[in-house]
């Protein structure tokens, strides 16, 4: 009987919990008043005071609640905590509704509320300053760079930016322009905050699924609290596990994805610190960020260039355009106009390339974003990355399982009510359908499994920065790769000599294991001391206990590629130099295009003074009238000219750049001992000289790369050769690693074969493709699809920065899943744009590292077929870890249903499952992904992601409707057999629920008469859910021995993998863990067994393990055959 008193405690106890309630919805009111049409996560929540306001009243709530007296001066009494929890479900409905609501309203919008843009005097629409480029701006960064300005004569360049070309721009002007322009910086994108990262990991894909799972058990314990006196927490208990297991996990794959793309801060480190330019007539060092538009600037070896710059006068300059172009050798600067397309004309050096050798003067044409290299940045931190293969699977997946979660639950929801029971109790049963539906251990399995791989690529050279790429390169159909540094070993290295009328091939291998050529000749002698003389490069000092090819230069390209062959044929360089003292010299120019220098001759045999002179192999020839032969001078006939150009012709066929040498040794009598050499008037022969012979040289290929070109045409994928280099070198190279195969010619071979016109040839007759930059540049998107169709080996030469990024487009409109390689800032657009992005780790820039989601730490091509097989592995692991987890559902559901249609005592309770799917099953699944492949899988083709699905109606079917409906008997007939024992035949257990579940019936009957009180029946009940749960295990252990394969028996595959053994004895050790421990009937429910109901189990797993040893024979005897067609998966 309750008082008064009594009755008014239970009044103001409701009274403060519908308060708190109040608060607990009133903290989601805060958050969506924040915006009115943005959603949450765009506003962010840099409010502070505002989440002091959401502390305040959280506080303010929990003292008054709490703090003792407040029942007397507020009449507010303290609450269970677990009632706090009551207003959750109802606080989570609001944000979604809401945001939804908004979603909508960006999505359509209407009405009078638009947001409109003042507008200015300048162009009508104030443009907003931050945020992403439009879709107009992205297509205008695609286009090719448009300069006119290195076709203008230096009066119109003084014209255009009103420049004096000596005295360079007033200080005054300077400042308006700065002030016009804004600072020579590149403008930082809008960055994601890494809450809102946390967010997507919390919220995205599969968690979403588990938060509804957890929303929809909340929501059913308010049922139950709310319609029964003394509710069962298990839907609380559930709802609060798996909000624990979707936080974790979010908090796993945030970690492991927590050094995401900060592309622009590796930008940044390119943007030299200080300039010189010339204001007012002097010369001053300024903030490289307060260059203008028209600054004349200066520029010397090793200064990085500090914007886009018109060159005016230079002086032996050289620029490293490879980070920009792809181009290895440095490219020499002049003012003179050489080349239409502003990327190689010689009158412009840019923003943030070095200047390696030389001096120069120009005029700044671009600054900041309008630079190159900042059309590049933009270009690269704005593009958008699709969604991963695997993310698109993982949403498939969710539309299954809530799809058969739904369909199960309103299906039993209909028939409850139809059997009788209230709509309350219909509700619940509908959410315990659709929440054992939900595999709660399966996100963790997937990351696990990723992670896994990642560690194991890592251990192979490839560095995986975002997990799903893991898989991503599996399914690749299309790698789009660069050639310098990726395909080559990105050093010139000599390849080929021509001396006594024939060539003579180099050891271009990174150990020096290939063949040696007949260094017997005296001619080979002879060119050896010219290309160590005619030399200016040097090695770095303190590297002798180096091998040669790994020591460090100082100097070109070429020139250091001499000296490391001449240095590792004939020894010590050093010494040659100092045995043949250099007294006058000549650099190269490009406008002699030879480089010549005069030594003291130690030979008695010769002359005192010796002339060494190399250069472009036309201009040496034509400097020539004799020719060394077998050490021999001979006259330089017509016959010997001809020889000569053949070998030029082929050598340069090849690709490689070709070199041509000479000597003299000057007569006694005109030039004795002591005499004045002069380079100015040059006194002394530059005609008439003796030709030595020609050396050419390549960046060579890597020594793996032909193997893993093979494997990857093997594997089905395409490899397409991308490159800001020569045609005939990329092709050359191209040739030379596979990519275009042998006897597989270009429409330039085919009309070179039958001497007919190019345009005669029909383009699909040529398999193989050389595009030129210039080519792309005017093709349509169709004319470049059609390319991409119709040859199946490609090869693009010359191509821009954007023009990458427009072929990877091409690749994805075809649909195919393109893996870009690449190590320069060039690089960094098709980077991000590519479904995969592979940097170089040792060659690349910082930018390709940051655009890329793998880096190869040994910047091996080869790397790569190691990623795509485990790719292609993990895929097929992750299908069997998912058909292992979704088969115990439903053993999981069945007790559910058959509790609720036929009115049995429950077989299996909430908790059980969870023991289950967060305890038995985890460590299997994940073992799973240590599983070897069963056949050659670098042998299939890849998958096709529309058809090949990683769960698919085969999976569910297998998993549902065969295997698991066995596990479900083996857990009944386990079930059956323990209640029998106990005295409740199956037959009289019909109907039983509703007086077995009333604690107030202490005198229910068995089979046989005896009577059973409430608690008695409650430990047989709690033995049964012990029981099934242990028979869940044993047939999950033939579960997990069947998909260990698809196609293959378990006796082809084997037992090798030793994480899979672990698993089994982890599983069944945990199993007995929870059924014999002291204190698990309190902690999970679970009571000892009979020894002997663990073998109930037994027969129904053997059944299962014959039945799939069985389907999987037929499946290999008659493939494509029905068999194969239904349960392939």
């Amino acid at each position: 009987m309750q008082t008064y008193e009594s009755r008014k405690i239970v009044e103001f106890t409701c009274h403060t919990a519908f308060f708190s309630s109040i608060v607990v919805v009133q903290w989601t009111d805060l958050l969506i008043c924040k915006t009115r049409r943005l959603s949450i996560f765009q506003q962010g929540m840099k409010n502070r005071i505002l989440i002091f306001g959401l502390f305040e009243e959280t506080a303010l709530a929990a003292f008054l609640s709490y703090c003792p007296g407040i029942d007397v001066a507020v009449r507010m009494y303290p609450l269970k905590p677990m009632w706090w929890f009551c207003g959750f479900p109802y606080s989570l409905l609001i944000f979604i509704y809401d945001e939804i609501r908004k979603y909508l309203l960006r999505q359509n919008p209407g009405g009078n509320d638009k947001y409109k843009l003042a507008a200015t005097s300048e162009d009508g629409v104030k443009k907003p300053k931050k945020g992403k480029k439009s879709k107009k701006d992205m297509e205008e960064l695609k286009k090719e760079v448009e300069l006119e300005d290195h076709k203008l004569t230096f009066e119109e360049l003084n014209r255009k930016y009103g420049t004096d070309l000596t005295k360079g721009l007033t200080n005054f002007r300077a400042k308006e322009i700065l002030a016009r322009d804004g600072p020579n910086a590149l403008t930082p994108p809008v960055t994601t905050p890494e809450w809102i990262k946390f967010c997507r990991q919390l919220f995205g894909g599969f968690q979403t699924l588990l938060w509804i799972g957890a929303f929809l058990c909340f929501f059913a314990y308010s049922i139950q609290a709310a319609s029964e006196e003394e509710p069962a927490n298990d839907n609380l208990y559930l709802g609060l596990v798996l909000a624990f297991v979707v936080t974790v996990n979010g908090c796993f794959s945030y970690y492991q994805e927590a050094k995401s793309s900060r592309i622009m801060d590796s930008f940044k480190n390119l943007v030299p610190q200080k300039a010189l330019v010339v204001r007012d007539g002097e010369k001053k060092v300024i903030d490289a960020e307060e260059v203008v538009v028209g600054d004349l600037v200066e520029v010397k070896g090793g200064d990085r260039i500090p914007a886009d710059i018109r060159v005016i006068s230079a002086h032996g300059c050289k620029v490293d355009n490879s980070s920009l172009t792809g181009e290895s050798e440095p490219q020499s600067r002049t003012p003179d106009f050489s080349s239409e397309n502003p990327l190689e004309t010689r009158n412009i050096a840019f923003f943030s390339t070095n200047c390696v050798d030389g001096t120069a003067r120009g005029i700044v044409i671009n600054t900041g974003d309008r630079t190159v290299m900042g059309r590049i940045a933009t270009l690269a931190s704005n593009l958008e990355g699709g969604q991963t293969p695997i993310a698109k699977e993982i949403e498939h997946f969710i539309h299954i399982i809530t799809g058969v979660a739904v369909f199960l639950g309103v299906t039993f929801l209909i028939l409850s009510v139809i059997l009788g029971y209230t709509w309350l109790e219909g509700v619940i049963f509908l959410i315990g359908i659709i929440v054992a539906n939900v595999p709660e251990g399966l996100p963790a399995t997937v990351t696990v499994c990723l992670t896994l791989t990642a560690k194991r690529m890592a251990k192979k050279n490839c560095l995986v920065k975002n997990l799903e790429a893991v898989e991503t390169l599996g399914s690749t159909t299309t790698i789009c790769s660069d050639k310098t540094g990726t395909l080559t070993q990105n050093r010139m290295t000599v390849a080929h000599m021509w001396f006594d009328s024939q060539i003579h091939i180099a050891d271009t291998t990174e150990n020096q294991t290939g063949t040696a050529f007949d260094k017997s000749s005296a001619t080979w002698a002879a060119l050896a001391r010219v290309a160590g003389l005619c030399n200016r490069a040097v090695f770095q000092s303190n590297q002798n206990h180096l091998p040669v090819l790994k020591r460090e230069t100082a100097g070109d390209a070429s020139e250091s590629a001499l000296l490391k062959c001449i240095e590792l044929c004939c020894g010590s360089v050093s010494e040659m130099r100092e045995k043949y003292p250099k007294v006058a010299e000549i650099p190269f120019n490009s406008t002699n295009k030879y480089q010549l220098s005069v030594h003291k001759n130690p030979n008695p045999s010769e002359s005192k003074h010796l002339l060494v002179m190399k250069g472009a192999p036309e201009r040496i020839l034509d400097r020539c009238s004799t020719i060394l032969i077998q050490g021999k001078e001979q006259p330089l006939d017509d016959e010997m000219k001809d020889a000569f150009h053949n070998a030029y012709l082929e050598l340069g066929g090849l690709g490689e750049r070709v070199l041509g040498f000479c000597h003299f040794s000057l007569p006694d009598d005109q030039f004795p001992e002591g005499f004045a050499f002069d380079t100015e008037e040059m006194n002394f022969p530059t005609e008439n000289l003796c030709f030595v012979g020609l050396m050419s040289m390549i960046d060579p290929p890597r020594a793996a790369v032909p193997d893993a070109v093979a494997k990857c045409r093997s594997a089905g994928i395409k490899v397409i050769m991308v490159t800001g280099d020569h045609p005939i070198t990329a092709k050359a190279i191209a040739k030379g690693v596979g990519i275009i195969s042998e006897g597989n010619e270009t429409v330039e071979d085919i009309a070179a074969r039958l001497r007919i016109p190019i345009e005669e040839v029909n383009p699909r007759d040529a398999k193989a493709c050389v595009v030129h930059g210039g080519d792309l540049k005017n093709m349509t998107p169709e004319q470049l699809d059609e390319v991409l169709q119709h040859h199946t080996e490609i090869v693009f030469a010359r191509t821009s920065p954007q023009q990458k990024l427009i072929i990877v487009e091409g690749c994805q409109r075809q649909g195919a899943i393109v893996a870009v390689t690449g190590d320069g800032v060039n690089d960094s657009p098709a980077l991000k744009k590519a479904d995969i992005g592979v940097a170089m780790g040792i060659a690349g820039s910082d930018v390709s590292k940051q655009a890329a989601d793998m880096i190869l730490l040994d910047d091996n091509f080869a790397s790569i077929v190691t990623g795509v097989e485990e790719g292609r592995l993990i895929f097929d692991n992750l299908k069997k870890s998912i058909a292992y987890t979704l088969t115990s559902k439903i053993p999981e559901m069945s007790p559910f249903l058959f509790f609720v249609l036929v009115g049995i005592p429950l077989p299996l309770g909430t908790v059980t499952i969870l023991c289950i799917d967060l305890g038995t099953d985890m460590v299997p699944a994940i073992s799973l992904a240590y599983e070897t492949p069963e056949s050659d899988i670098m042998k299939r083709q890849p998958r096709n992601a529309e058809t090949d699905r990683l769960v698919n109606e085969r999976l569910i079917s297998m998993s549902y409707g065969q295997i698991g409906m066995m596990q479900a008997v083996g857990g009944f007939f386990t079930y059956f057999v323990i209640l029998a024992e106990n005295g409740f035949l199956p037959r009289d257990l019909v109907g039983i629920r509703i007086g077995w579940e009333d604690r107030y019936v202490s005198d229910l009957e068995d089979s046989y008469g005896q009577q059973w009180t409430y608690e008695r029946r409650k430990i047989v009940e709690f033995t049964c859910h012990t029981a099934f749960f242990t028979s869940i295990v044993i047939v999950q252990w033939t579960d997990l021995l069947i998909c260990k394969t698809r196609r293959l028996s378990i006796f082809q595959q084997g037992m090798k993998n030793r994480v899979l053994t672990f698993g089994l004895c982890f599983e069944t050790a945990l199993a007995a863990f929870l059924s014999y421990c002291p204190g698990m009937d309190v902690a999970v429910r679970m009571y000892p067994m009979k020894p002997l109901w663990w073998f109930c189990a037994m027969p129904y797993s053997l059944l299962i393990f014959i039945y799939d040893e069985v389907r999987k024979y037929i499946l290999r005897q008659n493939p494509g055959g029905w068999v194969e067609l239904e349960t392939y998966y």
